[in-house]
């Protein structure tokens, strides 16, 4: 039952976005016996800084979730950051800290980079290529950062959203090499579609993949098809992949431990989601 005991957790994006969260979050929270809920709220960019200020006057709110288009501009309506903000230039998740100052993270690179691990793929000290600069782009090359790559390409046709990406990178992580200008996977040991390409049929690849090595590890955010045409063409070469439905879940645990709750496994969210009704 939910009641003024019950704490909660807002999931903010534009009043058209597919709120996905709460049909993972809630079954585990029922299953964990976790008194707390995910509550959607839909809301149009003019209208986000005074909803983002009147949700924190609850008394039982712990945090909020933040999707698109508010994650950029919530970086100025909260009072700390981490570097993952710094670097991604965004945010999309908010606590409130006992003081009631309230802190910002970003997610969304976590899960890619949790995946690939879990997959047994050591990222540090190696070679990372991330095609797609824009806001999942920058999330992933910034947990790729923290995770202690040793260096890392940046493409996108947007060469200004490239270009910023890199020098904040090499703000906050110099001892990383950063290049920008290419997308020839040729001599990276990780390769990602950060872009939308692969959501449709019909889409280009992101890269040419017979300059894939079969050594490579090739990740994709799209999650619309579980098996992109890029990542067939990658398994083709005898890549090892990971899908983009696997960035979803493997960041949710990463979620729970920041909101200090008790964390799980990708299984078990993947087990207990109620996605399909």
């Amino acid at each position: 039952m939910i009641n003024g005991h019950t704490e909660i957790i807002a999931h903010i994006g534009y009043p058209t976005h597919s709120f996905k969260a709460p049909m993972i979050y809630n079954p585990y929270f029922e299953q964990a016996g976790i008194n707390a809920v995910v509550v959607p709220m839909g809301c149009k960019a003019e209208n986000y800084p005074a909803l983002f200020k009147s949700v924190f006057t609850l008394e039982n709110i712990r945090g909020a979730l933040i999707t698109m288009p508010h994650k950029v501009s919530t970086v100025g309506l909260i009072d700390e950051v981490t570097a993952a903000v710094r670097v991604a230039g965004a945010c999309n998740a908010v606590k409130r800290l006992v003081d009631g100052r309230l802190l910002g993270d970003m997610f969304d690179g976590t899960g890619f980079v949790r995946g690939v691990q879990r997959k047994g793929f050591e990222l540090t000290g190696r070679r990372a290529l991330v095609v797609g600069t824009g806001g999942v782009g920058s999330a992933i090359a910034a947990s790729l950062a923290a995770a202690g790559i040793a260096a890392i390409s940046l493409f996108d046709v947007n060469t200004a959203c490239c270009e910023a990406l890199a020098q904040r990178l090499k703000d906050n992580h110099p001892q990383i090499q950063v290049t920008t200008g290419s997308n020839d996977p040729a001599g990276h040991d990780l390769v990602v579609n950060a872009t939308p390409l692969g959501m449709n049929e019909t889409d280009a690849l992101p890269m040419d993949t017979s300059r894939l090595s079969p050594e490579t590890f090739v990740g994709e955010v799209v999650m619309r098809a579980e098996n992109t045409a890029f990542l067939a063409a990658a398994q083709a070469r005898g890549c090892r992949t990971q899908v983009g439905t696997d960035m979803l879940y493997e960041q949710i645990p990463a979620y729970l431990e920041f909101f200090g709750w008790p964390s799980t496994t990708a299984e078990v969210l993947r087990r207990v989601a109620r996605l399909n009704g």
